[in-house]
């Protein structure tokens, strides 16, 4: 199928839809410069992510993901939505889609005028951190201010407690509010759209099972075939952008 089709086929189905929701992962973030996760270029090519207990058992392995998260953090600072961000924002602008359930940290969906309220960020936020005592909000700038001069990352300013940057890691508990946010819109869709996910991390990989079983078309645009392409209604292996971004100048009638 060529572009120009599946773009078409795309807006076909977003057209009939009365509520659609966008699942969006590491795929959709690629074209800004900020990596994936399991490609050969990813992230975790050379590093293994480090396990939450580990953090919070060892100071060592605080160490170490505050050194990996600040060695990234130009990445993410100079990362600029995307033309699949902005197509996703014009979807949720028009009424189209009414939420984006995503499985990234970058806050570019934020940075591309969509309003937080209809963003359920599965992992976390990771532009900022948290005591994960008290749970009182630090920005980056400060820890990295004490981090470069002492490679130790600070203490909570109000209870003390260990800082960790805003995201779900390996071992740690779902954000239970956010999860039955993402369950109730994936059963309410009549339209479950899959952006740039390979569907292998559960139990957010769950949602779009979800939204199929409760009556809704599912739609998967992803370079690389996943394990819940044979469900779909259309699959699309093709750059993100390219079809994506036709959607912003197709004069959708606004619903919202």
């Amino acid at each position: 199928m060529d572009v120009i089709t599946a773009s078409k086929k795309l807006a076909d189905l977003l057209e009939a839809s009365t509520q659609a929701v966008v699942f969006t992962g590491a795929g959709i973030s690629t074209e800004s410069g900020i990596p994936d996760f399991r490609s050969p270029t990813g992230l975790w090519k050379n590093n293994m992510p480090i396990d939450f207990r580990d953090f919070v058992s060892s100071p060592q392995a605080r160490q170490e993901a505050w050194r990996r998260k600040f060695a990234l953090e130009e990445k993410f600072l100079n990362a600029k939505p995307t033309r699949g961000h902005m197509a996703v924002a014009a979807l949720i602008d028009a009424g189209i889609a009414s939420r984006i359930i995503t499985q990234n940290i970058d806050n570019l969906h934020q940075a591309s005028g969509v309003d937080t309220a209809k963003i359920i960020e599965l992992h976390g936020n990771g532009t900022y951190a948290a005591c994960l005592d008290c749970g009182k909000r630090h920005e980056l700038a400060w820890i990295g201010e004490i981090f470069k001069k002492t490679e130790r990352p600070p203490d909570c300013t109000a209870c003390a407690g260990i800082l960790k940057a805003a995201t779900i890691s390996f071992g740690q508990a779902m954000p239970e509010l956010q999860m039955k946010h993402a369950e109730a819109a994936s059963l309410a869709c009549d339209l479950f759209v899959v952006l740039g996910s390979s569907l292998v991390v559960y139990p957010a990989a769950a949602f779009p099972v979800v939204a199929k079983r409760s009556g809704a078309k599912l739609v998967i645009i992803n370079r690389e075939e996943t394990e819940l392409d044979p469900i779909a209604d259309l699959v699309i292996h093709e750059d993100i952008g390219e079809i994506m971004h036709p959607l912003c100048d197709f004069g959708w009638d606004t619903r919202s």
